[in-house]
């Protein structure tokens, strides 16, 4: 086997992109809640501003994907983070809650715009022997901001509630200007060439059985990783467990390390191993431990479960990341493929939490088996579809990748 091509310069702006974006967004989650409860809202009204900007995402994700469609993944990136830094500075300027609700829901269109468009670029720009070693950098570098910005933003609002938001806005800038500078994708140089990028329509995408189960994978781990985690997880360590509130930040640690220690080596070994086994693998083992969450009796149970489910939710992300670059295709443009993909985790991010939260009034064993049994149908529902990395002597890539890679059918020109 040929060694992996090294990672452009392309993909180190965007990883270093991301780092920005997860970072200024868990610098400003600390004050988002506490800027809103200085208008006098209740505690639920605070909360509303996270939801309603999840709403956004989730409401503005089709658009985002017909706009990369016509447009390019570069631009919508560039365009969403402008909206988010526009919106993210107006929420500075808020003179009270309104206002402030309004410009964070803005935010949430940005948000969609650039996830969508920056998960076509990382295709574009990736090589595709390596599209599982980058989509694990990714995610890691995303992961890194996202444990990191917390903190600095806790420092922050020391020195005032409005200053995380005015320093994620400049970080957003300076990250658009970047991007805008030294990002030139491949799509460019086709087009400057003469050459027309294809397109990957949805309805073609979904005929395919690995595109169908990484919908459902998303899924899964949206409602398991995204919602549950975060929603019902620090109610079980204080109702369930009898431990203080200050206990609730350790587990998501631990559970953020487990992560951290297979995301970027599941997303490299996938590139010679195949997609399909770490994606059943990471599922099923998230799946599993998910269910001994809400069955442990005490604390260092608790933490020794939560630390396998995030070594198993951390071989999910960049796979099946990788998995749907492989059925779109470098040289294809695929927004809508791409934002349904993206749908898939936030549609589960909001029901998940709403549906265990009903299920904790039978119990808590209830509420996490029934998430964890969600991420295991996602793993059989890629037991019994095709590998979509092609590989010398795979027959299993024929309906998928290899299917895609030979244009049968699967694209109309764009």
């Amino acid at each position: 086997m040929s060694r992996p091509a090294p990672i452009g310069r392309e993909i180190w702006i965007l990883i270093s992109a991301s780092f920005v974006i997860a970072l200024g967004f868990g610098i400003v989650a600390p004050a988002l809640p506490l800027f809103a409860r200085e208008f006098g809202v209740s505690v639920t009204a605070a909360s509303a501003i996270v939801s309603l900007f999840a709403l956004m995402r989730l409401v503005f994700a089709p658009p985002a994907g017909w706009l990369v469609q016509r447009w390019g993944e570069r631009p919508v990136y560039l365009v969403g983070l402008l909206i988010v830094a526009v919106s993210t500075a107006a929420c500075a300027f808020a003179a009270n809650y309104p206002q402030l609700l309004i410009f964070r829901s803005i935010g949430g269109i940005g948000s969609t715009m650039f996830t969508v468009s920056a998960l076509g670029l990382l295709i574009r720009v990736s090589p595709p022997e390596s599209r599982g070693r980058v989509a694990g950098l990714y995610a890691t570098s995303f992961l890194g901001g996202t444990i990191g910005g917390p903190l600095v933003g806790s420092a922050l609002v020391g020195f005032g509630l409005r200053v995380p938001f005015f320093i994620y806005a400049v970080a957003l800038v300076i990250a658009a200007f970047v991007v805008f500078v030294a990002l030139k994708t491949p799509a460019e140089v086709a087009v400057t060439s003469g050459e027309e990028p294809v397109t990957l329509r949805l309805r073609d995408a979904w005929a395919m059985s690995p595109y169908r189960a990484a919908l459902a994978s998303s899924f899964a781990n949206g409602w398991a990783v995204f919602g549950v985690r975060v929603a019902v997880v620090p109610l079980f360590v204080v109702e369930a467990l009898n431990r203080s509130a200050a206990v609730t930040g350790v587990v998501l640690t631990v559970f953020a390390v487990g992560n951290a220690l297979t995301l970027f080596q599941a997303g490299r070994l996938s590139d010679r191993r195949g997609r399909k086994p770490f994606l059943v693998a990471g599922l099923a083992v998230c799946g599993v431990a998910t269910i001994a969450m809400g069955l442990s009796q005490n604390l260092v149970v608790f933490l020794v479960v939560t630390f396998v489910a995030g070594l198993g939710s951390g071989a999910i992300n960049p796979v099946q990341q990788a998995a749907v670059a492989d059925i779109v295709g470098s040289k294809a443009r695929g927004g809508p493929v791409l934002a349904a993909f993206q749908m898939a985790s936030d549609v589960g991010a909001v029901i998940g939490p709403i549906v265990a939260a009903m299920l904790i009034g039978v119990s808590y064993g209830v509420a996490f088996g029934v998430t964890g049994a969600i991420l295991v149908v996602a793993a059989l529902a890629w037991v019994v579809v095709p590998d979509t990395l092609v590989r010398s002597g795979n027959p299993d890539a024929d309906e998928s990748a290899d299917a895609v890679g030979r244009g049968d059918g699967n694209r109309t020109e764009g």
